[in-house]
Parts: structure tokens; sequence; C-alpha cells
């Protein structure tokens, strides 16, 4: 054996999960290096000041984006210690930026309960930034300290005194790194901060634009309601069921729970999950636990204040039918399914929902009886149309869309049966279908035309939504049932593209169909199996010379291109095309446009959704108007 081979120790293996290893595969870090991968760096960062905040140190943090698309965020906490660290022997600030797990994250002593990556965070953003800067005010003392590429660039220097406290963190992306985009989108910053504020009654955040001097963009957040605010910002111009926010809250076993729920009068269940400030889409314990007890709560209620007829009961989906619920958990050691955090799985955050929303909800319903009425009689009624609905959906489970009677002449299939290379074009109008079903490739791209109105789901129960025929011919098409039925693994078509005329009527039934697909086939959305189709709106023809203009401004670029005067033409529908313009402008791969419609942010479509598809005319017009100019360009 040789002695002189070097052993491998731990030590090795603490090399290895250096901050190389985030620079070689920052995807296993932050998931991907795509935008949402950078946008993640500036949570990374603002979670850090929001667990110094909820262990009552800090009470305001700002975030702003910098000319360059530098991130500054800042808060008023402790300022992280800059005295030397007794394991890494350098100062404590530098050892949080440049070794995974130095956070103090780790000991719960410092912080009970923290967002964040498992306490990798602010490392890993060093890791991948060109630079960072880092600013400390603590005890009278301002300190710096700045990276490059997640090594130590200017040593830790005192740099004078001060009266503020707390921590300013400076990056810029590693455009290496971020190689796709290094622009940030404010909106997609402004709502997550705005729920940050949400999640966090009492603590102040803000974001700020100060990329373009003449036109900076600031919001700043303060919710001393916390998550009843949330539940009431959610319910925007929906009708409510009864005027106030049910909200409960408790602490048990080192785990503090927060839960606000009010019911409107639509159809859909929205119940967002919250652990230390990250949404759980997927749900899990703390989830499960609110609807069991809510299904519990709501039985025992209608029983013993005699509103159910003897024997009735509901079951749960019928106590969510309308329901607007957010559950935030606050867990000093939450255990995640899957490295995303996507689901809880800890077990005791099961247990303590339930005890806190048990005494909660009883007491809420006992004070208020006039709302328990109301929110029995909707449960009842929905338990009445869930059996209603059940009966309609029979309908819809078909061996094959071809086995209804008088469908196979709606729907021109493609001969592929491979679902991935299939597509099927949803089309308003007999003649625009006539010329899609002539001028496609009918192996893989199918067509049905939509004759009659979508019905809007928004205003209509799953019962009524299933007797409608153009919903009815979607269900059977698609082949992936509806609701809670639904399975995306048996969807027939991985390209769904609605292709309407660009005028308003146009607009309307793509809302109609966005409206259905997110309320009932919501994994289509997800997937990314959801496309819109770009027609033209002019075709600008000289001779034999031919160009189309999808924007008025391509049409003025076109005009200038032609000497002589060319003959426009504007397409008022999809029908003055042939088959051959159709193929060629909106359905030919090659030079198509499609635009992918995207499910970012759940709650922020459900509330475009709910004011445009509500009753609510006012909020609506307002939405219309400020948005009118981006309407060529939809994205959900």
């Amino acid at each position: 054996m040789d002695n002189h081979k070097e052993k491998y120790t731990a030590e090795n293996i603490q090399i290895l999960e250096g901050l190389e290893a985030v620079k070689k595969r920052p995807g296993m870090y932050i998931g991907t290096t795509g935008p949402r991968g950078m946008h993640h760096l500036v949570w990374e960062i603002v979670d850090n000041s929001v667990d110094e905040a909820l262990a009552g140190y800090a009470s305001k943090i700002s975030t702003e984006i910098l000319p360059g698309n530098i991130i500054r965020v800042e808060d008023n906490g402790r300022g992280i210690p800059v005295e030397v660290h007794p394991k890494s022997h350098r100062p404590t600030v530098e050892t949080v930026f440049t070794v995974l797990h130095a956070g103090g994250k780790f000991d719960h002593n410092s912080y009970k309960v923290s967002g964040g990556l498992h306490g990798v965070g602010a490392s890993v953003v060093n890791a991948l930034s060109a630079f960072m800067d880092v600013e400390v005010h603590i005890e009278g003392k301002m300190y710096s300290i700045r990276f490059e590429h997640g090594f130590v660039k200017e040593e830790l220097k005192y740099i004078g005194d001060t009266d503020k406290s707390g921590t300013i963190v400076s990056f810029l992306a590693d455009p290496e790194i971020f190689t796709e985009s290094q622009e940030y989108e404010f909106e997609q910053l402004r709502i997550r901060i705005q729920q940050l504020a949400f999640l966090n009654k009492g603590i102040t955040f803000s974001i700020k634009d100060s990329r373009d001097p003449n036109n900076i963009a600031y919001k700043e957040y303060t919710c001393e309601g916390g998550v009843r605010e949330y539940v009431s910002f959610l319910n925007q111009g929906k009708e409510l069921v009864h005027p106030t926010v049910a909200y409960f809250e408790g602490e048990q076993e080192g785990i503090t729970i927060e839960i606000a729920m009010q019911y409107n009068s639509g159809y859909a269940a929205n119940i967002y999950p919250f652990t230390n400030n990250i949404h759980n889409p997927e749900g899990g314990t703390h989830e499960e636990g609110f609807k069991l007890t809510l299904t519990r709560i709501i039985n025992n209620y209608g029983k013993s204040s005699g509103l159910f007829k003897k024997d009735e009961s509901v079951m749960g989906e019928d106590t969510r039918e309308g329901l607007v619920a957010i559950i935030s958990v606050k867990h000093p050691d939450p255990q995640f399914e899957g490295q995303t955090k996507t689901k809880l799985g800890s077990s005791d955050a099961r247990r303590v929902v339930s005890n806190i929303m048990s005494e909660g909800l009883e007491r809420f319903l006992l004070e208020n009886p006039s709302a328990a009425k109301l929110i029995i009689e909707k449960t009842i009624i929905a338990q009445r149309a869930r059996i209603a609905a059940k009966k309609a959906r029979e309908a819809t489970r078909r061996k094959s869309p071809l086995d209804t009677l008088g469908f196979a002449s709606k729907l021109a299939d493609c001969r592929t049966k491979d679902a991935t290379r299939s597509e099927i074009y949803i089309v308003e109008g007999d003649s625009a279908g006539g010329s899609a079903k002539q001028g496609r490739d009918s192996e893989y791209q199918a067509i049905l035309p939509l004759r009659g109105k979508v019905l809007n789901v928004e205003k209509a129960r799953l019962d009524r939504a299933l007797g409608n025929k153009e919903i009815l011919s979607m269900i059977q098409a698609f082949g992936t049932g509806i609701g809670e039925d639904f399975d995306l693994t048996t969807a027939r078509y991985h390209k769904i593209i609605i292709m309407t005329d660009a005028d308003v009527d146009g607009a309307h039934i793509r809302t109609l169909l966005l409206t259905f697909f997110y309320r009932y086939m919501k994994p289509l959305i997800e997937a990314g199996y959801v496309f819109i189709a770009q027609p033209p709106l002019f075709k600008v023809q000289q001779g034999k010379a031919i160009e189309y203009a999808y924007e008025e401004s391509q049409m003025e670029a076109l005009l200038a291109k032609f000497t002589g005067k060319p003959i426009i033409q504007r397409y008022k529908g999809l029908g003055e095309m042939n088959p051959e313009q159709l193929w060629e402008t909106t359905m030919d791969p090659e030079f198509r446009t499609l635009l992918k419609v995207k499910l970012e942010d759940a709650m922020e479509a459900d509330q475009v959704f709910s004011m445009l598809m509500g009753e609510e005319v006012e909020p609506r017009k307002e939405f219309i108007q400020k948005n009118a100019e981006y309407v060529r360009n939809l994205d959900i």
C-alpha cells in the first residue's frame, strides 16, 4: 500500500463544497441560470434581512435596482458581525459571504425561523456575482468589504462613524453565468416585495427602480393587518359572502401559525400555503391540516346549529368553493419534500395548524352567526352542484373524442398519435376554421373551430360549464379530463394554440378561453402547453413582393422599404386570409410567432381573471385603459 497517498478526509469534502462548486453547477443551488434564477439572487439577500426583522431587530427593508442592473438591499437591523469568526479565523461578515452553510440559520439562538436556501444564500449569491459590496453599520461604526466572483477583492475596513445600524448589500449578477438576460423585471420584484409585506405584518418593505432617471418607480408597503390584508387584496372586485375576514394566529411547539380566510360568491378555491415566507404551490402538511379541520368544523357547526338536514354532511371540496385563504407557517426547522420547497413535509405543522384553526374557526362561527349561516348555505349549494357536475362530467369521459355523435365533423384531427409533436388550433368561426383546415400540415396539426361563444366560467359552476358545447368539444379533444379528474399525462396535444382575430371580439374570446384553462385545466398552462397565435394585422404588396406586418410600428418600417405606393390590406379577421396566407404567416413553425402563456404568479393571474371576467365594471374599465398598449403582447 502506498503510504504517500493523501488521506480523503472531511476537509477535502469541505473544499469540494466551496464556492467553485456553486459556479460549476449553479442550477443545483438556484434552480436555473435563466431570468428566474437571476431574480432568485435578490430573494436570497432580502430573505436574510427578513430573518433579521423576524428576530425583532429590523423594521425596514429596501430593495433598489440601480443603473446597470445592480441590486442594492438595505435593512436597519443589527448589522452582520465584523469580529473574527472562531472557526474560519476571518471576519464573520467575510465568512458569511464566502463559506457555504456559514449563516446564522443553523444556530436557532440567532434566528428562530428563516427562509433562504438552508443558510447557504448569501455565499451562493456572492459566488454568482461579478462583484458584491457589503457595508455594515454596527455599534456606531461603519465597515466595508468588496468581493469579486466570490473572492475577497478588498479586505474588511473601517470607514468611519455612523448613527445608523444595519447592512447594505449591492451586487451585480455575473453576466458570464446569467447569459440569457441581465434585465430585472420591476413588476416581478414588486409583486414578491408586496407579498413579503403581507406575510410579515408591521415590517416596511420598499422597491425602487432607478435605472431610468426620468422614470423612477417606487412602491412602499407596510401591512399592519398582515395576511388579513392579503385575503382582502385577493378578494378585491369579488362579491363577498361575508364582510369580515376570519383570522386565527397562535404558537405551539415553537411553530407560529397565521391563517386568514374569506368566502366570495365565486366557485374557485384559492388556498395559498407558505412556510417561512416561501410559497408552497404543492401544499403539504400545513394545507392538509387546514383542509381537514375546515371540513370537520363546518360539518360540526352545520349539524349542531340545525342548518343541515338529518344525516346531511358536506365533503371537503364543498367547503372550499369560493374560499380565499392564506396559511402562513413560521417553522424553526421545516422539512420539505424534494429540493424545491414546493411541498412541506413536517408532520408537526399539520397538528399545530389543526389545533389553532379548530379553536379559531369555531369561535369565528359562534361569534358571527349571520356569516356562519351564509357559509353553510354556500357549502350546501356547492354540494348539490358537485353531484350535478359529477353526472355532467360522466358525459365528458370518452375513450376517444370521436365517440360523440356530431363531434367528428367539428374536429379535424392530425394523423400522428405522438402527443409531443401534435398541435391543436382553437379557431373562432367557420370561415377561419375552413382556411385553417386547408392550410395546415395535417400530419401534426389539428383544427377545432368554435362556433358559439365560450361560456364565461368565472360566472358559472362546473355543471353549467359542462353543458356548454364549445367547452365540451375542447375537453373531449384534449383528452385530459377536467377539474379534479384532470390528468396531464393523457393530453393528446402538447401545443394548444388559441388562434383568434386581432380585434376586440378576438381578445374577448381569447380571455374566455384562458379563464377556462386557468380555472379547470391549470396544469396545461403550468406545463407550457398553451400558446397564443399571432396573426398579422397588415399585408403589404407591391408587384410580386409581399410582406406582412404584425404591429403598427412594423408596418411603418415596411412602408419605408417600398418605393412607389404599395397595396395595403388590413386583416379584420382570420377568415379574410386564404389557406396559403394563413399557413405562411400564422401556422408554419418556421415563420410563425407564438406567445407562450406563462403562469409566473398564480395569485396575480387569479386577480386579473376575476377582474376581467367578474361582475364589477369599474376595475375592469380602469385595467383595460391602463393596459391597452400591451394587448398585442398578452402574457399571463
